[in-house]
């Protein structure tokens, strides 16, 4: 376990793991191991990483940012029918102004960038109101064999009634949400071979979880001053999150042992090299189930300076598309009414790692006691702190 703590400054280059070695190599061959220990060790190490995965398609997510745009380019009150407040907002879309970033008044989340050294904060979120961006959740779960104690976070989808966005929706968000649920799924077998754990632990635990394509939108003709927070500091609250590339920087995530902001820059695929390259995050949900041997990432959506040179770049090539940031995630959960509790295998080795940083000088705050809940109870406790459910 020593080895999944270094002692050296860990790199700001995000560790790139490749999905392809473990698909074409049997689970216990050498190479696939390896791999499989390398996913591990960046989630522990750094709460997120670099996936690869040559089924993916670019020209995919192409299809959906342009989808995107086009619905988020409407107006607020042809949105608005797509809202389902009733349902904690978890299916259809979100407007701006709704959902608040936790970290605004939760403390042990303020002690977190308290520990952190100034120049490395994330912007101040202190006097935030409630995110200027928009977003839209569209289920992609596989119904229960079961009466779920939780049917308003497994309600059924919303499809836009525009009619030149209604045609094109499902086939778009099927395609490029399949391939992202695929890509991530692959991911939480790998970790948990890496963790020591039978391969299907994660899947299993997340085979009818109320998984979510999740773009968020915003509007940079409105919002696209330096230094506009578009998505406060906070982590989420899912098991795993999966990005495809945005057309706009601006996100910036914290890795677990380096205390630094990094700028997310998702690689491209070399000329001729099949597949693309995604984000992945660790989750709340994750964290739980893992005893905190994985940590929640932290992250934060801003306009830096990156994003206008982007947005003058976009506004001077192609003129007549809408200036809005989408952002191509996917929220991987576990199943609703799954016993959330650690894994007794990973506690031991969760409380050696916390040691083990805190012996090299970095200061994790509290210990976190994970209670056992079912993870509906965890989804809805999460929502009601950033204000999607009364």
């Amino acid at each position: 376990m020593a080895s999944l703590v270094p002692a050296s400054e860990p790199s700001m280059d995000l560790p790139i793991v490749d999905l392809d070695i473990y698909r074409s190599n049997a689970p216990s061959s050498p190479a696939a191991q390896e791999e499989c220990a390398r996913a591990a060790s960046a989630l522990i190490t750094y709460g997120a990483l670099v996936l690869h995965d040559s089924r993916v398609s670019e020209a995919d997510n192409e299809a959906f940012l342009d989808l995107l745009e086009d619905y988020f380019a409407q107006p607020a009150e042809t949105l608005k029918r797509d809202e389902r407040p009733e349902l904690g907002y978890q299916v259809g879309v979100t407007l701006e102004n709704t959902e608040k970033p936790k970290c605004a008044v939760d403390e042990p989340c303020l002690r977190v960038i308290e520990r952190l050294a100034p120049a490395e904060r994330p912007l101040d979120i202190s006097g935030h109101q409630p995110d200027p961006k928009c977003r839209f959740f569209w289920r992609m779960g596989e119904p229960a064999p079961y009466a779920t104690q939780f049917p308003g976070l497994n309600a059924e989808n919303v499809i836009p009634e525009a009619p030149e966005i209604r045609e094109r929706w499902t086939p778009v968000m099927e395609t490029w949400g399949k391939s992202m649920k695929t890509a991530v799924s692959g991911l939480a077998e790998m970790a948990a071979v890496g963790m020591g754990l039978p391969a299907e632990t994660f899947t299993d635990a997340g085979r009818y979880g109320p998984h979510l394509l999740a773009p968020t939108a915003s509007d940079l003709q409105k919002y696209g001053s330096k230094d506009t927070i578009l998505a406060g500091f906070h982590t989420d609250l899912n098991f795993l999150t999966i990005h495809g590339r945005s057309r706009y920087p601006g996100l910036h995530i914290w890795a677990r042992n380096t205390g630094r902001r990094i700028a997310v820059s998702i690689p491209r695929p070399s000329p001729g090299q099949s597949g693309s390259y995604l984000l992945v995050q660790a989750g709340k949900q994750l964290e739980h189930l893992t005893g905190g041997l994985v940590k929640a990432g932290y992250h934060e959506v801003v306009v830096n300076d990156a994003t206008l040179k982007t947005v003058e770049t976009r506004r001077r090539d192609f003129p007549n598309r809408p200036l809005v940031r989408i952002s191509s995630t996917f929220f991987w959960h576990l199943s609703s009414d799954y016993d959330l509790a650690p894994i007794p295998a990973l506690v031991d080795q969760a409380k050696a790692v916390r040691a083990a940083n805190f012996d090299l000088g970095r200061d994790e705050g509290d210990e976190v006691e994970y209670a056992p809940m079912k993870v509906g109870q965890q989804v809805q406790n999460e929502l009601k702190h950033i204000a999607l459910l009364a």
